[in-house]
């Protein structure tokens, strides 16, 4: 794997918001990256160190309910041109020429994990309210990473990949280029119905779209596809409540209660 890239891109400094018991914050400081870190290794390690060199080039997102307890943990990046692309996480193991003329940076997500027990509604909407103003800051034009299945032998999900493959291909001319080995190819069976992970749910739901194949991570024991969604494409409707939450989760007084129904 290619060294990362040796700078934070642009962006804020931080992003904060307070919510009830819950606060979501995304930051270069040692104390949030700690809290993620400590999070993903129990999501994607079962308990051993979750690090790579990319850790030190990123920002990291956390949710935390009171009094201290971690919920959901990511990390980020903003990337500027075809350098940048070249040298990210997900560059490593997808050609990302297709996107490399496209104006605007992109913000790279990953290691997006949650702490056991049924999902938790009110800290992912925080999380992606968090985001939200992270894209807004930086003029973010899309925003791409991996999905990750679990279990890196794609026959399981067949099923699965068979529906992504006929209803949430990316443009033609988008798509990533394979680079890996461990490419395999999107099965072209019939049209299922299949489950997906929350994240890849919440990606499509908003307009995102997946690469013609996927790649076999034997390391976190994971199959993975590109995943991408540009701003441009999230509805309106879903965009405005993201905001809204927000801007009154920045003012750190609100009960969830009172907003749940404004956010995705």
């Amino acid at each position: 794997m290619a060294a990362a890239a040796q700078t934070v891109a642009a962006g804020p400094a931080s992003v904060s918001l307070r919510m009830g018991s819950y606060s979501a914050c995304i930051s270069t400081a040692p104390d949030i990256r700690a809290n993620a870190l400590a999070l993903r290794s129990q999501a994607f390690r079962k308990g051993s160190a979750d690090e790579d060199a990319f850790d030190t080039f990123s920002l990291h997102g956390v949710v935390v309910r009171a009094p201290d307890k971690p919920v959901v943990a990511f990390r980020a990046r903003v990337l500027q041109g075809a350098a940048d692309l070249a040298r990210c996480y997900t560059g490593q193991v997808y050609d990302l020429g297709p996107l490399a003329s496209a104006p605007g940076p992109c913000l790279e997500l990953g290691r997006f994990c949650q702490s056991d027990g049924p999902p938790d509604v009110m800290a992912l909407r925080l999380a992606w309210a968090a985001l939200s103003v992270l894209v807004d800051s930086t003029g973010t034009r899309m925003m791409i990473g991996c999905s990750s299945l679990p279990g890196a032998d794609p026959e399981p999900h067949r099923a699965t990949l068979s529906l992504l493959r006929a209803r949430h291909l990316g443009p033609v001319g988008q798509r990533p280029g394979k680079l890996s080995p461990l490419a395999v190819d999107l099965p072209d069976d019939q049209d299922t119905d299949a489950p997906l992970p929350p994240l890849l749910r919440s990606y499509l739901g908003m307009g995102g779209w997946v690469s013609d194949h996927a790649v076999r991570d034997p390391n976190l024991d994971t199959l993975h596809l590109f995943t991408g969604l540009e701003i441009a494409a999230i509805p309106e409707p879903r965009k405005a409540r993201l905001r809204a939450l927000a801007q009154v989760a920045r003012q750190g007084d609100a009960n969830p209660l009172d907003v749940a129904p404004a956010a995705p």
